[in-house]
């Protein structure tokens, strides 16, 4: 493993993955209102009576995927200390005023830029951000959390992840600071909110379960994995999560931490032009296809 690896700082946002209401429910609002493309119908890993729902950019690139664990049940979480408050894509400057009046939501400033604020139908928090790098449509422009004392987690940011602070602000009932990769990568920025109100999250429906961090290749997330070790966090051994490998920590503040690598893709199992078309399992719930088929409610796609 070279020290270059260790130098090299994350390359962005690689998914974000939150907890929804309905699966179908999910699946409209993300395709037909958000526009973003389905690219992956699977279950979740762990639970695979589950549906795991992908939503991205068309080329289903790192950086622009949101994923969900879609529970039937319409119980509802609570945003709070310990966990991301929300997530924000980036659009061209011109395009802000045409969500808004599509989808209503709140328009504010934001260190200089525009910003959309909006709420899924199952009360998950997202934004809207001005970008004049903003590339393709789906694609991240941050992540923020919510932190009882931001200071542990932005020496993980700045001390390992290769993130720089470029700022800070007084607003909305709390303080938040900005960190911000090099270059114009997705998803290059996480914003660090220290509410005026404490309260602790609690999981369910319209929060999220934790946020990926993309790695450049398997050496690079081995490197960070070595250094995240060595500074006393608890880290997972690499998982295969089938479209890439992934390792977990919970951060000091209290957020999952996932890093990601690219490979080997979303259409590992299926052609890019047909993604999200057929429900995929992983290997080893592929025997299980008739039984959990018969659980998952239908899903339709427009």
């Amino acid at each position: 493993m070279s020290d270059q690896h260790l130098k090299t700082p994350i390359a962005g946002l690689h998914h974000v993955t939150a907890i929804s209401g309905p699966a179908q429910e999910n699946l409209d609002f993300y395709t037909q209102r958000l526009q973003t493309r389905l690219i992956k119908q699977t279950v979740n890993f762990d639970a695979p009576e589950m549906y795991h729902l992908y939503y991205g950019a068309a080329d289903a690139r790192p950086g622009s995927v949101m994923t969900f664990f879609n529970r039937e049940e319409r119980s509802q979480g609570q945003a709070g200390e310990g966990a991301a408050q929300s997530f924000a894509y980036a659009v061209s400057p011109e395009q802000i005023a045409q969500w808004h009046e599509e989808l209503g939501g709140t328009l504010s400033t934001r260190f200089g830029t525009q910003v959309l604020s909006l709420t899924d139908p199952h009360g998950q928090a997202f934004e809207m951000v001005a970008d004049a790098d903003a590339g393709a449509w789906g694609e991240f422009h941050s992540v923020t959390l919510w932190l009882a004392d931001p200071t542990p987690t932005a020496q993980i940011l700045t001390e390992v992840f290769g993130y720089v602070h470029v700022g800070q602000e007084r607003g909305d009932g709390g303080t938040r600071d900005r960190y911000a990769l090099p270059g114009n990568a997705p998803g290059r920025v996480v914003d660090l909110w220290r509410s005026d109100t404490p309260g602790r999250a609690r999981p369910g429906p319209g929060t999220i379960h934790h946020v990926a961090f993309r790695a450049r290749d398997l050496d690079h997330q081995a490197a960070l994995r070595e250094t995240l070790l060595a500074r006393g966090h608890n880290v997972t051994e690499v998982k295969d999560r089938q479209y890439f490998k992934a390792i977990y920590f919970r951060e000091p503040g209290g957020v999952l931490f996932e890093i990601a690598t690219d490979g080997p893709g979303f259409d590992t199992d299926e052609p890019m032009a047909t993604l999200g078309a057929q429900l995929k399992l992983p290997p080893q719930h592929e025997p299980r296809r008739a039984e959990l088929e018969a659980v998952l409610p239908p899903l339709t796609q427009h």
